[in-house]
């Protein structure tokens, strides 16, 4: 089992490889497991790369990972990510349409304070509870995987 750490348009991704048998890949990409088929590549678990010991963002997308990067240049997001407090992640797979908020806006339960797409239909994504962002993680046209951290609420 090798784990790695990869950022994609400024979305963190936590990918886990549990085992190669042949051209087929058991991963986990934030918590969510996929079977990934590989083409033009047959590798072993033993010739994996090393995972880095920093948390450096990488350079290129991990190719076993279903991971999709938008092509579309993104705004900058209010913050380049998490800030103290808890985090507000997507309930499902998705692109994220707007956001509602700015870093240190206070914010009620409940209020909407991001939209996502999935499935063509745009999904009013809610504060948890009382607080002010202390982080934005995404931006308008980001594709995120379900559980992915959208913004914190501290």
């Amino acid at each position: 089992m090798k784990q790695y750490k990869y950022k994609v348009n400024g979305a963190a991704y936590d990918v886990t490889i549990n085992g190669i048998n042949g051209n087929k890949a058991n991963v986990e990409v934030n918590g969510i497991p996929f079977e990934v088929e590989m083409q033009g590549s047959s590798l072993v678990e033993e010739n994996l790369p090393e995972a880095p010991a920093a948390d450096a963002a990488s350079t290129a997308a991990p190719e076993p990972a279903p991971v999709a990067a938008s092509e579309a240049p993104a705004a900058a997001p209010a913050a380049a990510g998490p800030g103290a407090g808890k985090g507000v992640k997507a309930p499902l797979p998705g692109v994220v349409t707007a956001v509602k908020v700015k870093v240190g806006q206070a914010v009620k339960k409940g209020e909407t304070v991001l939209v996502l797409e999935a499935m063509k239909m745009e999904n009013n994504i809610t504060a948890e509870a009382d607080g002010t962002v202390t982080g934005i993680c995404v931006a308008a046209g980001d594709s995120v995987m379900e559980g992915t951290v959208l913004l914190t609420i501290g």
